[in-house]
């Protein structure tokens, strides 16, 4: 089963190409109710202590499921989103939003990546600005789309066995660490680029710049 998690920080509608099925299941994490308004997404179900929310959660149908969890816990909402999803039998999790704003946030969500996939459960973030995938001792195949960049990032201390076919700067058998990282910036020019490595684990972004006006 295939779950959309919708959660707080800005969303980019024009390059989220992710959507959900009419049979998919669909839940918010508070203030991300509003991500999946903008976007035209019915819910399902939110969870939140609501503290961003706020009074709009009075607003909500009654044919929402709400969730309602103390301000004061271990997990953040959108991991109790993740939870539910987990627990109604979802195997592919797609989060929109989550990217942006909050730093300790976006890093907690990305870690969500690295505990599904331990979980073997396939999960992806996007906030349409930026998505990301975790990848271990592995290999994938990314489509071009209407991201411009794509890097790799180490989430190990050393990840070895490291190649990238299909973009400008192509990579074989190489090393990459925590500390020193090169494979930023890169481009996809073929219609996919694939990326493996052997021993590891990456998180792979694509990005694109975004404008911003003040």
């Amino acid at each position: 089963m295939k779950a959309f998690i919708y959660t707080g920080g800005a969303v980019y509608p024009d390059n989220i190409t992710e959507r959900p099925k009419s049979d998919d299941l669909r839940i918010a994490a508070d203030s991300g109710y509003k991500n999946a308004e903008a976007l035209g997404e019915r819910v399902d179900i939110l969870v939140g202590d609501f503290d961003s929310l706020g009074d709009g959660v009075k607003n909500i149908p009654e044919s929402v499921e709400k969730i309602t969890v103390p301000k004061e816990k271990d997990e953040t909402d959108t991991q109790l989103a993740v939870n539910i999803a987990l627990s109604k039998g979802a195997d592919d999790i797609v989060i929109i939003g989550g990217l942006d704003g909050r730093i300790d946030h976006a890093l907690s969500n990305m870690a969500i990546l690295e505990a599904m996939h331990e979980s073997k459960v396939h999960c992806v973030i996007t906030n349409g600005a930026n998505r990301v995938r975790f990848i271990k001792s592995g290999s994938t195949l990314i489509a071009r789309s209407g991201f411009d960049y794509l890097s790799l990032i180490a989430a190990d201390e050393v990840v070895k066995g490291v190649s990238i076919e299909g973009c400008k700067y192509p990579l074989s058998n190489a090393r990459l660490s925590r500390k020193f990282h090169y494979a930023v910036s890169n481009e996809i020019i073929q219609n996919c680029a694939l990326i493996s490595v052997k021993r590891g684990g990456l998180f792979i972004i694509e990005s694109r710049d975004v404008k911003r006006y003040f």
